[in-house]
């Protein structure tokens, strides 16, 4: 309402959503932005690399936790690693690596517009379009991955 009576077109926003950050279901902002026919651009789609392989094993020298970016060790716990492995196994289940399931999750109603996955490498950038080829949640894959979080 602020943007239309500054006359300011508003046609898409852009907020951190991942499986493991589901703000924009709470706050209402999904659903809003669905009813006024905006879209959505999810940021760290990926959790800053923790719903990727990258983590499975606990926290590798190079990664962002490691160097103490916007991931900190402290938030790899083992029980973030127990539902980073339990998501994992789900995701092989479906046919795909974590990395991709998450993405067609984020993605998977098509209120999320984009998501800007942060690939680092040409291979990673594949993998992350693998999740275009599966972008189905069945109602107990959903129910799994929300049991899995608690």
């Amino acid at each position: 309402a602020i943007l239309n009576d500054l006359k300011c077109p508003f046609i898409i926003n852009q907020n951190r959503y991942s499986i493991f950050d589901r703000t924009i279901e709470k706050n209402g902002l999904k659903d809003t932005a669905r009813r006024l026919q905006r879209g959505i651009i999810a940021f760290s789609p990926l959790a800053q690399g923790m719903l990727t392989s990258r983590y499975l094993h606990g926290i590798p020298q190079d990664s962002r936790a490691a160097r103490n970016a916007f991931l900190k060790e402290q938030d790899i716990t083992p029980e973030r690693l127990e539902k980073i492995r339990a998501l994992n196994a789900l995701a092989a289940e479906r046919g795909q690596t974590l990395a991709q399931m998450a993405l067609a999750w984020v993605i998977r109603e098509g209120r999320v517009t984009s998501a800007l996955v942060g690939a680092s490498s040409i291979e990673q950038l594949d993998d992350n379009l693998g999740a275009l080829k599966n972008q189905t949640f069945t109602a107990e894959e959903l129910t799994r991955i929300d049991q899995i979080l608690g």
